[in-house]
């Protein structure tokens, strides 16, 4: 194998290892999920499993970046930006954290991408190359928050926020080498090896969780990803958020849901379609499987007639979530839930 696979192989074997390890530590500590109303499980579970993904990706992302095989201005933001939402996310999980002050944290670490990334790329409009100044970087700053924030929302049932990231980021990779950029597949391949570590011990039924350290860390990292692949390309802006289409339309639809009936959208709720598709198919596995198959058959050939010209981003978005769309609506997504656990 190459020097790159055996790093792959490492990361994901030291991911999978930590997460062994942080289990016994929350077993023995007593850091568990407790099944509620609220919740999507009936087994008191560990949490925190995803600081393995944090550690083990972004001592990779810092070799490569010292030994000059990475893009700096990314590598740097994902470094920082990743491991501030990681701490936050971290002490959230031990200790209760005011909204306000993680949303703080949030901002902060959208600033530090968007500096080490020269602001905001240029928004691919139809074929035009629209520069958006200090209006586009206040836009990527909220979409950089959104995503991260979403990630947590959409951490509800086993393995379907692991499946979602490898899926994407293996989507990720393939456009890359679709467009000639091979030289930027390391990242996103890397952190989808972390995660297959991690994966390992979350996949359904689950024996630890992620936890809002490793959720919110996959979010402000992909995000931060989709945002270098579009200063390499700003049609790859489109390309990436379709990869990412299952979870921004089924957390965007809930949420606008939840705010026209006036509800607290940070309070824990089981309304987003993929908790409604799980209690109709009875677990969790089917809807994780048809997550990454969705992501695998239906998203990563649109994403990529976008990177090769032959479909407009605009239009390949709305080709995309229309169907995303209408599955939500139709599994209920967004709707007061009063049907027992």
């Amino acid at each position: 194998m190459t020097g790159f696979a055996w790093l792959g192989v490492l990361v994901g074997a030291s991911a999978g290892l930590m997460t062994w390890g942080l289990r016994r530590y929350a077993l023995a500590r007593s850091l568990m999920d407790i099944p509620n109303a609220r919740s999507s499980h009936s087994v008191p579970t560990p949490r925190g499993g995803g600081v393995a993904i944090v550690l083990s990706f972004l001592c990779a992302v810092f070799a490569l970046t010292i030994t000059a095989r990475a893009e700096p201005g990314g590598s740097w933001a994902i470094l920082g930006a990743g491991a501030l939402v990681a701490v936050v996310g971290f002490v959230d999980d031990h200790r209760h954290l005011a909204a306000r002050w993680r949303l703080l944290a949030h901002f902060v670490a959208a600033a530090w991408v968007l500096a080490w990334l020269g602001g905001a790329p240029p928004l691919d409009w139809f074929g035009a190359s629209v520069e958006l100044g200090w209006f586009g970087a206040t836009i990527a700053a909220v979409y950089l928050v959104w995503l991260l924030n979403l990630y947590n929302f959409m951490d509800g049932i086993d393995g379907i926020a692991s499946v979602e990231a490898i899926s994407v980021c293996a989507g990720g990779a393939v456009l890359y080498g679709f467009v000639g950029r091979a030289d930027l597949m390391a990242e996103p391949l890397l952190l989808a090896a972390a995660v297959v570590g991690f994966l390992v011990w979350n996949f359904p039924p689950a024996k630890i969780f992620m936890g809002d350290a490793g959720s919110g860390f996959l979010g402000i990292v992909l995000g931060t990803l989709s945002l270098q692949a579009a200063a390499v390309s700003p049609a790859l802006l489109w390309s990436w958020l379709i990869l990412l289409g299952v979870f921004i339309v089924d957390a965007t639809w809930t949420l606008l849901r939840r705010l026209i009936r006036g509800e607290r959208v940070y309070e824990a709720h089981r309304s987003h379609a993929y908790q409604r598709a799980s209690r109709r198919w009875g677990g969790h596995l089917p809807v994780t499987l048809s997550v990454g198959a969705i992501n695998i058959f239906w998203l990563l050939p649109i994403a990529l007639c976008v990177g090769a010209g032959l479909l407009d981003g605009v239009v390949a978005i709305a080709i995309a979530y229309a169907p995303l769309l209408a599955a939500a609506i139709a599994l209920g997504a967004g709707k007061t839930d009063i049907s027992p656990r």
